[in-house]
């Protein structure tokens, strides 16, 4: 006897195939979904929408990252350049990059492609020297840039273009030896940007000149401190202003600036830190001091108050100041639209646009050793011209507006409230013709069932019963009026065959209660 496998019926065959193709399909499908998803690397820790692959000894991003995450952290690691092929695929979820403790020292142009919508970006704490060409312009929703800690030396003027929504920029602790006005007066100028950090690097001088150019709103966020500045009076007089005005990078850091001075007898440098900044009585020349203050924004038509911010100022200081045509204006003193106060504010009483320029303003004093000239920019836009136009326009639309709510009001209260007038005669005549149709439908003869032999009576007459016809009026006492038959005839109320003799002559009779007319 042989005894062998036995073998699978057709049916059950075809249903093991089918589980087949069903369990490849389900394993092909997860493939797909693993490799464009992503899935958690064994290097990291993943939570939800946040990856950390810190302190991994990684050189690469890895390949396998979760697309929908938010927060990327590969901080601590041997990530040395950035190129356009240095992050796998696109990731326009990713908010955050943290690429602190790097070895990163070069980034390519087009490094970001894929990182459109990163919003915070840190590169702190690595190799970078130079940063040149705008390598960062494919983030335009990056607010929040860390470069500090690197080896930066040198800044080109386009190296932040196409950053329009940066908010902060920290250059702290690096090696620069010249303040980027660029970012802020420059063609790829940062107008979002409220913070600079630039403290604790190698800056001698400042660009006092353009640094007043600055608004107030961007310049109180310039943080300066622990930079070897060369004691320069123009800087003092700026220092000084700054802390008047309160900005916090000078009144919080107040005792971390520091000016050097070389010494008139030897070539040795005399590092001063003083709680007042700097002393400049012994520095200015000819005893006066040229200094650089705020840039004041306007609107045209606005009453404009600028002051002169001395640090010479009290009782016995006389101001003078001196318009950008060359007039000069004193306190008690006004001419056109300016007025010199006895405190030496400026005002300007009705602001417009050729009362834009750069004003100086003279502080003397017979007690100090020396005067102060403050320069201060005023910049007066047409931008009430154009917010003017628009109040002007709304106006008009508000009053067309108006006007046909008011239109329409009106033909509602002639429709509804006022007598009526021909409608409502078209209706009262529409109805006396119902009423006279229904009248004479009423008072036309109806053929009877009756042989014609029987029913002609022996007067050879018809009788014709007639109903009263109410109208929509009535009469005195409540009683009802039946319409007036001044225009009717026999004819048109009874219709007799003719007999073989002629016509006699018929006559109605109207009566208050059914009646018979007989012919």
């Amino acid at each position: 006897m042989y005894f062998g496998v036995p073998s699978l019926s057709p049916k059950l065959a075809t249903v093991t195939r089918n589980w087949k193709c069903l369990v490849y399909m389900f394993l092909l499908f997860l493939s797909l979904f693993d490799s464009a998803s992503g899935a958690c690397p064994s290097a990291c820790i993943c939570a939800s929408d946040i990856v950390s692959c810190t302190n991994k000894n990684l050189s690469t991003v890895p390949k396998s990252i979760i697309k929908f995450i938010k927060k990327l952290d590969l901080s601590y690691n041997k990530i040395g350049f950035l190129d356009a092929d240095w992050f796998p695929v696109l990731f326009d979820k990713l908010q955050t990059l943290i690429l602190n403790h790097n070895t990163i020292n070069s980034i390519s142009t087009g490094s970001f492609s894929t990182l459109p919508n990163v919003r915070h970006l840190d590169l702190s704490s690595n190799h970078l020297r130079t940063l040149s060409n705008p390598i960062f312009q494919e983030l335009k929703m990056l607010e929040v840039l860390l470069l500090y800690n690197n080896h930066i030396t040198h800044i080109d003027s386009s190296a932040f273009g196409g950053l329009h929504n940066l908010q902060k920029l920290y250059l702290s602790s690096n090696s620069l030896t010249h303040f980027p006005a660029d970012i802020y007066t420059g063609r790829n100028k940062l107008t979002e940007l409220i913070l600079l950090d630039i403290s604790h690097n190698n800056l001698q001088t400042l660009p006092v000149q353009q640094i007043s150019l600055i608004s107030a709103r961007q310049l109180s966020g310039i943080y300066l401190h622990e930079n070897p500045f060369l004691c320069d009076c123009s800087l003092n007089v700026m220092l000084m202003f700054w802390y008047h005005r309160h900005f916090s990078p000078v009144v919080d850091f107040k005792n971390d600036f520091s000016c050097v001075m070389y010494n008139s007898k030897s070539d040795t440098k005399l590092q001063l830190i003083q709680e007042s900044f700097l002393n400049c009585s012994e520095g200015a020349v000819n005893g006066s001091i040229h200094a650089y203050g705020l840039l004041y924004e306007a609107q045209v038509g606005e009453r404009l108050v600028v002051h002169c911010d001395s640090r010479i100022i009290d009782l016995s200081t006389e101001f003078i100041w001196v318009s950008p045509d060359g007039r000069t204006l004193e306190p008690y003193t006004t001419t056109e639209n300016y007025r010199v106060f006895h405190n030496g504010s400026l005002e300007i009483e009705n602001a417009q646009i050729e009362h834009s320029g750069l004003y100086s303003c003279t502080a003397m004093n017979k007690k100090k050793p020396f005067n102060e000239t403050i320069d201060i920019r005023i910049m007066v836009s047409n931008f009430t011209t154009t917010k003017s136009q628009a109040h002007e326009a709304f106006n008009t639309a508000f009053t067309t507006l108006a006007a046909c709510v008011v239109s329409i009001v009106l033909v509602l209260l002639y429709l509804y409230l006022t007598p009526c007038r021909c409608w409502c005669k078209s209706k009262k005549h529409q109805r006396k013709q119902n009423a006279s149709s229904a009248h004479s439908s009423i008072l036309s003869g109806t053929p009877s069932d009756e042989p014609p032999s029987e029913r002609k009576s022996s007067t050879n007459k018809r009788v014709v019963f007639l109903e009263p016809v109410k109208q929509a009026d009535h009469g005195q006492n409540g009683k009802v009026r039946l319409i007036p038959s001044d225009n009717l005839t026999a004819e048109s109320i009874l219709k007799t065959s003719r007999s073989k003799s002629d016509s006699d002559s018929v006559s109605s009779v109207f009566s208050d209660a059914p009646f018979i007319a007989s012919v």
